[in-house]
């Protein structure tokens, strides 16, 4: 078990592929930093892989103190066992407070592994973190400055805050885009710490044969202009009206659970707390009731109009401009007037 450490660092996870870093990356180092200076502490990423030094300076830019690289030729690609092995050797070695993982497929495979390793706990799908002192009645104490890991839960339904006072480092993954992306300081500073880990014949006891990547068909996060489609589209025949004003404004097109779960459109297109969280510059909510989970999803959308027939519907809480009507005929006669608006 690792030891309490609180001077230890705030550590985040750098998930990078094919010599690309991933952005999750960069907004928990944001998050990291923040959570850092209220502790006292440096802030570090742990960067693994092949060929992988170049990468260290953006993390550092983004609010790094230290980036741990761990380059070995075999780390080329991902495999769970050996990232595991140097993630657990570096927390063994340095006793860090905090670590963070992005909630990605591959942060989601790796953080349990290295949890289970360190014997210390983990909370899962985070969409915020924070600290605070935290008081036990049990054990007559307060708890002084513990990671305050918050997610949904029972469907989000509910907001939990989870705590681990006892088995360290605290380690959360944290879901893609919850965070702000922040802007980086190009003149910020770091320091490059290399790093050796010893692994043995069975840390790589699984052999990459091929690798195949099927390229990601919808970016919701980097869209500035989403028109997403709820429920109340009514079917995936009438989802085509989404699609048909997505196209005028040259947007991505996004949809609630309802409308995934309906069969409606593939759930690569889903927003909320079990989809994307996204930020663009409009949001079009079409037939989209509004319920907690999905304004989670996108309510800090810089402009949010909202298509529907129930004006009591809990999307207009949130939106900028409401429009209460039927979409099938308030879609159409948006379209149109698009396409019939004066070109400059």
């Amino acid at each position: 078990m690792i030891p309490v450490n609180r001077n230890g660092e705030v550590w985040v996870f750098a998930e990078q592929e094919d010599g690309s870093l991933n952005e999750v990356a960069l907004e928990l180092c944001g998050k990291a930093r923040e959570l850092a200076d209220r502790l006292g502490v440096k802030m570090g990423v742990v960067l693994p892989g092949w060929n992988v030094r170049e990468l260290a300076y953006r993390p550092i830019h983004h609010g790094a103190d230290k980036v741990y690289l761990v380059e070995d030729r075999r780390l080329e690609h991902y495999q769970t066992q050996p990232y595991a092995r140097a993630i657990c050797t570096l927390v063994e070695r340095h006793h860090p407070q905090i670590m963070i993982f992005g909630a990605t497929a591959l942060g989601r495979d790796l953080a349990p592994r290295c949890a289970s390793a360190l014997r210390c706990g983990l909370t899962a799908d985070c969409t915020d973190l924070d600290i605070a002192d935290v008081n036990d009645p049990a054990a007559k104490t307060v708890h002084k400055n513990l990671l305050l890991q918050i997610r949904p839960a029972f469907g989000g339904n509910i907001i939990a805050t989870i705590i681990n006072p006892e088995r360290w480092p605290q380690m959360a993954t944290v879901r893609e885009g919850v965070m702000p992306l922040r802007e980086p300081n190009m003149q910020r500073k770091g320091e490059l710490v290399v790093e050796k880990v010893q692994f043995v014949e069975e840390d790589f006891a699984v052999k990459l044969v091929e690798r195949h990547r099927e390229p990601r068909r919808v970016n919701l996060k980097g869209a500035r202009t989403i028109v997403a489609g709820g429920g109340g589209v009514g079917s995936k025949q009438n989802f085509r009206l989404i699609h048909d004003l997505a196209g005028v404004l040259g947007a991505a097109v996004g949809a609630s659970r309802a409308a995934v779960d309906g069969g409606f459109i593939d759930k690569a297109h889903q927003v909320g707390q079990t989809g994307t969280t996204v930020r663009p510059a409009l949001y079009v909510a079409c037939g989209i009731s509004g319920a907690i989970q999905h304004r989670a999803g996108m309510e800090e959308s810089a402009k949010i109009v909202a298509i529907n027939w129930d004006k009591e519907a809990p999307i207009f809480g949130v939106a900028h401009y409401g429009i209460v009507g039927d979409l099938n005929q308030v879609i159409p006669m948006m379209v149109k007037a698009i396409k019939e608006r004066p070109k400059d």
